[in-house]
């Protein structure tokens, strides 16, 4: 089977995103063998549809609160309008793409989240079925993955899509490339080109990383403890830096890495 990466589109960043992106994407698979795995989020789309309906929405330390109101919302907008919406680009593009939710096939399964009692119907993933979609991409589509998991009971959860990919590139063993509006984490003026584990603790300790961006370089550091080899944040507005993160040619956005690992390879 052809290397798998796992691409998260945050939710603000997908509708500023440029065809050549798709083109790029729909190239990974055709030219470079490479399998491409998009996880995205909804965030903007989610939180105006709440608004026009008088659905109250809140954040915790950057995770929505999520009643079941909310949970019906949130289901709309990323198994609905914003999957195909992806899935129409990749078609645009000469690819061909298949959407899917964590609930379908039980592909995501998943447990409350430990502050549920914060934060609501937010789950963590406990389990990712590869075997369905391993033979979903036995027929030659990109899957488009929407973050919403369920348990054994048939309880849906919403569940940050940072979190969401962070876990399917655990199960493949694969790079996390990370899609946003931004060119990496900024410290500063500048952007950082690689940090660690520890660095990213400090730096959010010194409230240098704050808001949103959290949960990204969370995810990050959490991937890399799970076994994942490679995590970036890139700009998806930028042309080529999908393929220069595909193939590991560097100069865009920021790479994360575990202290010990560097220590123990020099």
């Amino acid at each position: 089977m052809m290397k798998a990466l796992i691409i998260k589109c945050g939710g603000s960043t997908i509708e500023n995103l440029p065809f050549s992106f798709y083109k790029e994407l729909v190239e990974l698979k055709s030219i470079h063998d490479i399998q491409p795995i998009i996880v995205h989020g909804g965030g903007p789309s989610i939180s105006s549809l709440l608004s026009t309906l008088n659905v109250e929405t809140t954040f915790v330390n950057g995770l929505r609160m999520t009643t079941e109101p909310v949970l019906e919302v949130v289901e709309m907008v990323l198994s609905g309008s914003m999957n195909k919406h992806l899935v129409r680009q990749v078609m645009k593009a000469g690819g061909n793409a298949l959407g899917l939710s964590g609930v379908d096939g039980k592909f995501l399964m998943a447990k409350p989240i430990s502050n549920a009692e914060e934060l609501g119907l937010v789950g963590e993933i406990e389990r990712v079925n590869k075997q369905l979609l391993i033979a979903v991409m036995s027929q030659e589509v990109i899957p488009i993955i929407s973050p919403v998991a369920v348990d054994n009971k048939g309880q849906h959860y919403n569940i940050n899509a940072d979190l969401a990919a962070a876990a399917i590139a655990c199960a493949f063993h694969s790079s996390l490339c990370m899609v946003t509006d931004v060119d990496g984490v900024k410290v500063g003026e500048s952007i950082v080109a690689s940090l660690s584990d520890s660095q990213v603790v400090r730096l959010i300790e010194e409230t240098h990383i704050t808001g949103g961006m959290i949960p990204k370089v969370n995810a990050a550091i959490s991937c890399l403890v799970n076994g994942v080899t490679k995590v970036g944040i890139i700009n998806g507005a930028t042309p080529d830096a999908l393929t220069l993160f595909a193939l590991g040619q560097g100069g865009v956005g920021t790479t994360f890495y575990l202290e010990e690992v560097m220590e123990k390879s020099v």
